[in-house]
């Protein structure tokens, strides 16, 4: 199951209590306060994994705390430190403080660090208020308590291109041809119900990533269809490929589908509908009408935008885009 969203708590641990003791043993003499000081609680440190690719784990344990600090012993003994604890997260997770929106980190790369919750000092034990005169002190402080924070985790894809357009217009199918990816392929809109990834091989060990998300229909951003919950993934990519069917299966104007799907994506985000783009016409070896093609080819034109024909089906055009996807997202 993939989940590219959750809520999670974060408590760090408190810090242990300063100890009110004094030092009473026959033949040593130099006696007094000896309270020794709370140990610092633990901290919550998230860090990015790349063996995990989904927040489906914190569905189902919303919960991290990190031990707190020993309280301090007599003889001047420290309390001990509390254990932190490391969250392991996926590549490309957003953390949000829930309470006010902020975001607060930005994970881009495996193994980086991010203390989201810091432990609590320690209290000062007795021992730590004697002065010469005030030799028996009786002061002594409570731990401090660790940062808690309630989280809202986003899970963005990290691809090099995004694949965007209307349900069943191909980007399913594109994806398993220049790829090793098997996503679910059908002839029903709706087909792909969550994002997947695939990685594109070229000569000299060269290649890039590729992101297939859920299609879009007109009025996504209401809610409708899967609505555009699933464009944060392609929000990264550095190039968007929008496939446009061109066949006569779908009793649509292929431009009218282009300026549906590109009124979605700026409905999303500005920056995202100013991307790079790729238009392609999709299925040509069941298109009969030339002019649904031209006038798409024309619309691609207007706009200054690259245009290629493919057929997945027959393999026609597939790896002169591959190549041109390429010479965009590795230069």
């Amino acid at each position: 199951m993939f989940i590219d969203e959750a809520r999670i708590l974060v408590k760090a641990g408190d810090g242990g209590n300063g100890c009110l003791a004094f030092r009473r043993e026959k033949y040593v003499p130099r006696g007094g306060p000896s309270g020794g000081d709370g140990g610092r609680g633990g901290d919550v440190v998230l860090v990015a994994d790349e063996h995990q690719n989904t927040l489906l784990k914190f569905r189902f344990n919303p919960e991290h705390k990190a031990e707190r600090g020993r309280h301090g012993e007599g003889s001047n003994r420290t309390g001990a430190e509390g254990q932190t604890i490391e969250v392991a997260t996926p590549v490309g997770t957003v953390v949000y403080d829930e309470a006010t929106g902020e975001r607060l980190y930005d994970f881009t790369k495996p193994g980086e660090r991010f203390t989201v919750a810091c432990g609590g000092r320690g209290g000062k034990g007795n021992a730590r208020y004697a002065t010469a005169t005030h030799q028996a002190p009786t002061e002594h402080q409570p731990g401090f308590p660790g940062e808690e924070k309630r989280l809202r985790l986003e899970l963005k894809l990290l691809a090099d291109v995004g694949l965007v357009g209307f349900p069943n217009a191909g980007k399913s199918t594109l994806i398993s041809r220049i790829s090793a990816a098997h996503p679910k392929i059908a002839d029903y809109p709706f087909t792909t119900l969550e994002p997947s990834l695939g990685v594109a091989q070229l000569d000299g060990f060269r290649s890039f990533v590729v992101a297939d998300i859920p299609g879009l229909i007109e009025g996504a951003h209401l809610g409708h269809g899967l609505g555009i919950q699933f464009l944060r993934h392609v929000e990264r990519t550095r190039l968007l490929a929008h496939l446009v069917d061109v066949s006569e299966a779908t009793g649509r104007d292929p431009v009218g589908d282009f300026e549906i799907v590109m009124r979605e994506l700026a409905s999303f985000s500005e920056e995202l509908a100013r991307k790079p783009m790729l238009v392609v016409a999709t299925k040509m070896d069941a298109a009969q009408d030339a002019a649904r093609v031209t006038a798409l080819r024309e619309m691609a034109g207007s706009r200054g935008l690259a245009f290629f024909e493919i057929s997945s089906v027959t393999g026609k055009g597939v790896e002169e885009l591959k190549r041109a996807i390429a010479e965009r997202v590795l230069a």
